[in-house]
């Protein structure tokens, strides 16, 4: 089958996976409020319907490793999307609380796979220059995914059978994901791997906008590093892998802990406590979807003119400061119109700072910061890693929220930020501006490796 050589296409239904990605963790953020009533279910129960995805996006995640160096990425994209399919069509028919879990947890496989698949998989298409752009693409399609959801989650709100819909009607991108990926070009990367360096170039020079010279650079780069044994856990662990660990694992783990997901998950819990009507709490959803996705699109043409850890340390700035605001409201002015308003406006505000921030570009360097003969290994359980603190933050909110109070929930999260400022700013790694391979040479520069050894043993 012929593949689309339109960089505007691969870019786009290869980050396709992050709609249904983003569209699957927020529909269910509204129709929480429906399941609940209709089959009956506790506090606990409700965390586990929110969280099951979560349980499958970790499995999902771990197994990405072994398939991603194995089959490619394209096939892997396309596997991803045959279950998110399935997932989402049987999850709108559950008949009760165990079919439900279970089919959100299949869900969730789809979720890990992409999760872990598609930032290394834009990376290795785009060219240098763009990096940071691209691999934001992904991120975009996660908030306009998110943004559906909300949209889907208000219309819906009225039928009865209304949550049904909302988590069934994922499976229409995930059909339409399926058709685009059959026309997707495979990674260079994993074509020099496997020895089809000519497949490789002709990816290259369309990626590249037919720039041989450029394109020379990137093929010789790419065949010494490709050199290099497929490395393991031992690989994935040593010392001149360190650095680049330390920064995909703590940008996965702080991503999660510094509370994003609870306010998008439980946003409309979070409206309708501090006193808005349910269908009012759907709206309000909306309205900050709508400020994701353009502040995302401001995020896409920072990333590749702003430093990551720069971008991260503002982020965190601003949502810890914005987050002591809500603290503040709810605990002194609790209850009042003017503490709802106050209240929903800077949750809008914590929330555009993450979506400009370490939302996208937790991707950007999971996907980019490690070897290529790990790469599979280290994107894998970087993701997996992020859905496991998601899952503890997701399952410990609600018993939080009526343990502590919605206003020191707030404040303990913004205590996390500033310890993720700090952490970021002495242990992370910078790497903007550089190549996939320039950034696998510093790191063996930096562990005192001589580096063409290191690529031909």
């Amino acid at each position: 089958m012929k593949k689309v050589t339109n960089n505007g296409f691969i870019y786009t239904f290869g980050a396709l996976g992050g709609l249904l990605f983003g569209y699957d963790i927020a529909s269910v953020s509204g129709a929480i409020l429906f399941i609940e009533k209709q089959l009956h279910l506790g506090p606990w129960q409700q965390g586990w319907v929110v969280s099951s995805v979560l349980i499958g996006a970790i499995i999902g995640a771990l197994a990405t490793s072994k398939f991603l160096d194995t089959y490619g990425r394209r096939k892997l994209l396309i596997w991803a999307s045959v279950i998110f399919f399935i997932g989402a069509l049987t999850s709108g028919f559950a008949p009760d609380f165990w079919v439900l879990v279970s089919t959100r947890v299949v869900l969730g496989i789809g979720v890990g796979i992409t999760s872990a698949l598609i930032p290394a998989y834009l990376h290795e298409l785009a060219p240098k220059s763009m990096h940071g752009a691209v691999a934001t693409m992904f991120q975009l399609m996660i908030m306009i995914g998110i943004l559906l959801a909300y949209i889907l989650n208000y219309s819906f709100a009225h039928l009865y059978t209304g949550w049904r819909w909302m988590l069934g009607f994922a499976a229409l991108p995930a059909f339409i994901l399926f058709f685009g990926a059959l026309f997707l070009p495979e990674s260079p990367r994993f074509l020099v791997k496997i020895g089809k360096t000519d497949e490789a170039r002709e990816v290259l020079m369309d990626t590249n906008k037919h720039d041989a010279k450029a394109v020379d650079v990137a093929l010789t780069e790419i065949e010494e590093t490709a050199k290099a044994p497929v490395g393991g856990w031992k690989e994935l662990f040593g010392k001149g892998v360190r650095p680049a660990l330390i920064t995909g694992l703590g940008v996965a783990i702080f991503q999660q802990v510094i509370g994003s997901n609870s306010v998008i998950f439980y946003a409309p819990t979070i409206f309708t406590d501090v006193g808005w009507g349910v269908i009012a709490a759907l709206l309000a959803h909306i309205g900050i979807g709508v400020v994701n996705v353009i502040v995302t699109v401001v995020a896409m043409l920072l990333m590749d003119k702003v430093d990551r850890k720069k971008m991260l340390e503002f982020g965190a700035a601003g949502m810890g400061l914005s987050l002591v605001v809500m603290y503040a409201v709810l605990k002194f002015d609790n209850g009042s119109h003017v503490a709802a308003i106050v209240s929903a406006l800077a949750l809008t505000v914590y929330i555009a700072f993450y979506a400009t921030t370490w939302a996208p570009v937790t991707w950007v360097l999971i996907g980019e910061v490690f070897p290529l003969n790990i790469r599979g290994l280290g994107t894998s359980l970087c993701s997996a890693t992020n859905w496991a603190a998601d899952m503890v933050v997701s399952l410990t909110f609600p018993m939080m929220l009526s343990s502590w109070g919605l206003d020191n929930a707030f404040l303990f999260y913004a205590v996390i930020c500033g310890i993720a400022i700090w952490v970021c700013h002495s242990k992370f790694l910078e790497t903007r501006g550089k190549s996939l391979e320039e950034i696998e040479l510093d790191l063996h520069k930096a562990a005192g490796e001589d580096v063409a050894s290191n690529v031909t043993k």
